[in-house]
């Protein structure tokens, strides 16, 4: 039999072997997929309980009849500027920055257009929703005290703020401004709206003042909302060019709250030089997947940048998410001339950033100032901002939008990386594995991403901060520069508003068109005369300008049709019975009778009607509810009930006649528009996008010509853009995707000056012919999208649709849209679009990125997790900024082990150099007098990182050991030589019986980023670089011993060291063991004694 001690040795030998076994990357990736799908499920499982299941398919649309646009609310008030900086006058948080705003608000006649909220005062219990109590007290205390040097020197304490006799009173004032404004908005008294405030509030945190803010506006607002039982789920946007860090901490763990800040980080070299401002801080436990970051790593962001991250990222997760509540942190100082941001967004851009949030939640937004300091780009872009919310159009951008960057796109390809698998809107990069080999040109280098976590940044807090002259300056060229080029900007911006918001045309005479034979056949006189009564039901008509229709004339028809074939139809007026109906046998799904003729001209003639009336300026948008259709005519034959191509001559018209350069069609009717395609395939001036049931072909019209590689011809290659689908029962949550990923990057990237719908709606839930399930409430959110192009200047012309009910709500909607109303919410939340329509949209990108170069974010993305866990990080000061992490179970505890030994090789080198210096205090002085080993010098280069290290003989190294020695007392070398002893371990307790638990956040902040153990009263604390809680507990109380959850080291504030100690052993195996369920081995030597 096997001895007791060859077991033991047998099985130690066994637990060696085993511990070196590692699972395959694939099982890995794989158990990882699985258990960020199990959490997914169970997220969504939270969210299907807000879902409302109705038996009226309608129910929805039905509702939204009161569903009217109310009045938008401003509030401000104008004390608010008198927080000012007392001992620095050119401090960049000025009262100017909010006299200017309000000024050019006035300018534009928005204020009076406002309903004015009033403002008041936070009360106590508000700022305890997000504030400690001490922090409330410091600031109270300041209040009305006129001892400059003293509320200077309070200031020095904390980064970037100054203190104001009346900071306490106004910081109370913006926050309880901030809250009345939500309650007015959630409560349904006004529509949205914007406080003009300041302080403002973003970097406001639990207990520590921040970056010109005192009190948290937005977070305690919004936590206000939830605990009132006015919102469940909300959304905030902060594009603030700053990381708005103490919003992200105050939400970190809340599935409740999405925050979403678009920031400059510049792997954080910029303020506030956070680790946790990067992508893959994505939030924990509950929160796990609700926090987004877009760290900006480098300066000169343009729009098309920052169009991409919305089209891109915040989109579709905003449409997944539906909140019912929209809270924007809006800070301006990624605008044109500011100096602490250093982008490049035009004014007139933000409201480009605010329209497709207005779709959401009801329509329940809130804009919140929060920064920018270059006073002329913030007083444009915050009015343009409320000019948004009045509902008055997007500016038309005046120059074609610069490419993405190739910085912005690793972001967003990052960003997409880390959050997909919590989200089911993204997944429209491929994957691939990174120990895979490269063997085909479709999964070259250039088509993989793989992302990586860089930090360059410096998060050492200094005890006192500068107060003065502590901001960037711009000299008088660059000032100069920047005022030349925003007032020309401002000279070219189209800020005109037409009298008429919407113009319609309907014209009875369209009615006459009709099947003899069968009156049964869908496309009759129904239709428009359903659409038309739905409009005067839902109160739209007198809240349109209702136009004359007219016939078209010849010359108009003959700008897309021959005149043979314009013959061929006028003829039919005077033809019998018997002889039509041979016609229409000829043709394809085509009928006639004597009223044909003029029905047809009708219908052309009205929507030309609707040109007029928006290209004159009388009229900002137009419908036109007309018949026939006419998107399946080509020029020079019918075809699919359609006689003329009403918006092919639109276009033509608007082309020729105004001499417009760029026509946007999008045709959402579910038959592609098969001549339409024709009739445009070599024009360059007008693009046409068709997404349509297409069937591998298989569904009307039958033509391989409908499919995704369809690009166009001659001039126009290009401009032509087919989204064919190949399944039945596509959804909103399908066009949604569409819409977000292809159609308006690509009309962004295109600019047009006019846009046209063919807007058919047989993919209307309930259609006959059609089949799918669109809501007719998606029909609203797509027009509200497009409508932000072309200053507003979009017409819809009636297509298809055979469900008169459905064809009736769903042209309303598209109507009450154009007119402002807000857009119910969508039943999307968690559905994901199918595979079939996941594959076609990769199709078309990848047929599309040649002609179109924005769509550049279709890279493959690893499989594997290659990226460390930001809510365990370990901070390896040896790894390289540039490292990627495949990490594995089992591989944060290899890696700790490793360094554990790395450290313990170096402590070793450094005492045995430490020992052989001869130290002349007097001198001040650090002499070698004893060489060095070799591996000595080579062990130094390895852990410092040099590349280009010392060599020669010792007369050439005599100044070595000084520099190590300075090294190790300026904390720059690895080896940190920790005390053996300290006075202070025989006041420390035992570890608590139930162990400790590292995933416990800090007792303060609730931060679980990096976070320290007292060894005397075992509460946690966050570290000096994130609140500086730790060190607070530490000499408040006298508790001096700490120990790090991330590498296991003990700091004593009473000594200023680190120790090294067996008395710290039990409570590091405690630390130990939570991290990897395993004890601790022992490692001091047996004989050492200690007292």
């Amino acid at each position: 039999m096997m001895s007791a001690q060859r077991r033991t040795c047998a099985n130690v030998r066994t637990k060696s072997t085993l511990s070196k076994v590692r699972p395959s990357p694939e099982i890995i990736a794989a158990k990882r997929k699985a258990a960020a799908e199990q959490k997914l499920l169970k997220q969504q499982s939270k969210k299907t309980e807000d879902n409302h299941y109705i038996s009226d398919i309608y129910q929805s649309v039905i509702d939204a009849k009161k569903m009217i646009k109310l009045d938008t609310g401003l509030i401000f008030d104008q004390s608010m500027a008198e927080h000012r900086c007392l001992w620095d006058e050119n401090y960049p948080e000025c009262p100017e920055r909010f006299t200017r705003i309000l000024e050019r608000c006035e300018n534009l006649g928005l204020v009076k257009r406002c309903k004015l909220i009033e403002p008041r005062l936070a009360t106590h219990d508000e700022l305890l929703l997000k504030h400690t109590q001490f922090q409330i007290d410091v600031l109270k205390a300041t209040d009305e005290c006129t001892d400059m040097n003293k509320l200077e020197t309070i200031s020095s304490r904390y980064d970037a703020i100054y203190i104001h006799p009346s900071t306490y009173r106004l910081s109370r004032l913006a926050t309880g401004s901030t809250i009345n404004l939500l309650e007015a908005i959630c409560r349904e008294q006004i529509q949205n709206g914007m406080a003009i405030i300041r302080p403002p509030g973003h970097h406001a945190m639990k207990s520590e003042y921040c970056g010109y803010c005192f009190f948290n506006n937005v977070a305690i607002g919004a936590e206000k909302m939830l605990k009132d039982g006015l919102a469940n789920k909300i959304l905030i946007v902060d594009w603030d060019v700053h990381h708005g860090q103490a919003t992200q901490q105050m939400f970190y763990n809340d599935p409740r709250v999405v925050y979403f800040s678009i920031h400059r980080y510049e792997h954080g070299e910029f303020w506030p030089n956070l680790r946790e401002s990067d992508y893959h801080y994505v939030g924990d436990n509950d929160g796990r997947g609700y926090n987004f970051n877009i760290p900006l790593n480098k300066t000169g962001m343009t729009n098309a940048d920052y169009l991409a991250i919305f089209h891109q990222v915040l989109m579709p997760m905003a449409y997944e998410f539906q909140p019912d509540l929209i809270i924007i942190s809006a800070g301006y100082d990624a605008a044109l001339g500011c100096p602490e941001g250093e982008m490049k967004i035009s004014p007139a851009f933000y409201p480009h950033l605010l329209s497709p949030l207005l779709a959401l939640a009801n329509g329940k937004v809130a804009v919140i100032l929060e920064g920018g300091y270059c006073l002329e780009s913030l007083s444009e872009s915050a009015a343009l901002t409320l000019r948004t919310l009045l509902g008055d159009p997007c500016p038309m951008m005046t120059s074609v939008l610069e490419l993405p960057s190739s910085s912005i796109r690793e972001t967003i390809l990052n960003v997409i990386y880390s959050h997909r698998p919590y989200w089911k809107c993204y997944e429209y990069q491929d994957t691939y594995s990174i120990h895979s080999i490269l063997t085909t040109e479709e999964q070259s280098e250039s088509n993989r991403h793989l992302p990586a976590v860089i930090f360059n940044g410096d998060e050492t807090k200094p005890e006192i901060y500068q107060t003065r002259n502590c901001y960037p300056i711009q000299s008088a060229t660059t000032l100069n520069d920047i005022h030349n080029c925003l007032i020309t900007l401002k000279q070219i911006t189209n800020l005109n508003v037409a009298p008429n918001r919407v113009c319609l045309v309907y014209d009875d005479r369209m009615l006459k068109h009709y099947n003899q034979s069968d009156a049964t056949h869908p496309e009759s006189p129904k239709r428009i005369a359903g659409i038309y009564e739905k409009h005067d039901e839902y109160d739209l008509l007198k809240r349109c300008y209702i136009l004359q229709g007219r016939a078209a004339t010849e010359e108009d028809l003959m700008l897309v049709h021959t005149s043979d074939y314009i013959k061929s139809i006028r003829e039919t007026e005077k033809k019998k019975i018997s002889d039509l109906s041979k016609q229409a046998r000829s043709l394809d799904s085509i009928y006639f009778n004597s009223a044909t003729w003029e029905s047809a001209c009708i219908a052309t003639g009205s929507l030309l009607q609707v040109v007029d009336s928006v290209l004159n300026g009388d009229s900002q948008s137009g419908v036109a509810i007309i018949r026939p259709p006419g998107h399946h005519a080509d020029e020079d034959i019918a075809c699919g009930f359609c006689m003329f191509n009403n918006i092919s001559i639109a276009a033509k018209y608007a082309t020729q006649h105004y001499g417009l350069k760029r026509v946007l069609i999008v045709d959402w009717d579910i038959h592609h528009g098969n001549g339409t395609q024709s009739i445009l395939q070599d024009d360059p001036k007008i693009l046409y996008i068709s997404i349509h049931r297409y069937d591998n072909g298989s569904f009307f019209p039958h033509s391989t010509d409908a499919n995704y590689d369809v690009i166009g011809t001659g001039k126009g290659e290009g401009f032509n853009i087919n989204i064919p689908w190949n399944r039945k029962k596509m959804s909103d949550p399908e066009y949604i995707a569409a819409f977000q990923q292809i159609i308006m990057p690509i009309a962004y990237q295109f600019n047009p000056e006019l846009v046209l719908v063919s807007a058919g709606f047989d993919a209307c839930i309930g259609d006959p012919l059609g089949g799918y399930t669109v809501s007719p409430i998606a029909y609203g959110h797509f027009t509200h999208w497009l409508s932000a192009l072309a200053n507003g200047k979009i017409i819809l012309a009636l297509e298809g649709g055979y469900n008169i009910n459905s064809i009736s709500y769903a042209m309303t909607m598209c109507t009450k849209s154009l007119l402002g109303d807000p857009l119910p919410i969508l039943s999307v939340s968690g559905v994901a679009p199918c595979s079939s329509a996941i594959t076609t949209i990769k199709n078309v990108l990848k047929t599309q990125k040649d002609y179109w170069p924005n769509l550049m974010f279709q890279a493959a993305l690893p499989k594997e997790n290659v990226i460390p866990d930001a809510s365990a990080i370990i901070n390896l000061e040896t790894s390289e900024n540039h490292q990627t992490f495949d990490i594995s179970p089992g591989g944060e505890l290899k890696i700790v082990r490793e360094q554990w030994q790395t450290e313990k090789n170096l402590i070793s080198d450094a005492e045995y150099k430490m020992a052989s210096l001869n130290i002349n205090k007097d001198d001040d002085e650090i002499k070698c007098t004893k060489q060095s080993v070799d591996s000595q010098k080579e062990n130094k280069s390895e852990s410092v990182g040099n590349q280009n290290p010392r060599a020669g003989s010792s007369k050439e190294n005599e100044n070595q050991w000084s520099d190590d020695a300075y090294a190790i007392d300026t904390n720059q070398m690895f080896a940190i030589i920790p005390l053996a002893d300290c006075p202070h371990l025989k006041l420390i307790n035992d570890v608590p019986s139930n162990g400790i638990n590292i995933h416990t956040p800090c007792s303060e902040c609730n931060s679980k980023i990096e976070n320290w153990i007292c060894l005397h009263c075992y509460t946690v604390n966050c570290a000096r670089n994130i609140n500086q809680h730790a060190i607070i507990h530490g000499h408040s109380m006298e508790h001096y011993l700490t120990l790090s959850f991330v590498d296991l080291s003990v700091w004593c504030y009473g000594c200023e060291a680190y120790i090294d100690n067996p008395r710290l052993h039990a409570a590091k195996s405690a630390v130990y063991k939570s991290k990897f369920n395993e004890e601790l081995p022992w490692a001091y030597e047996i004989t050492q004694h200690h007292d």
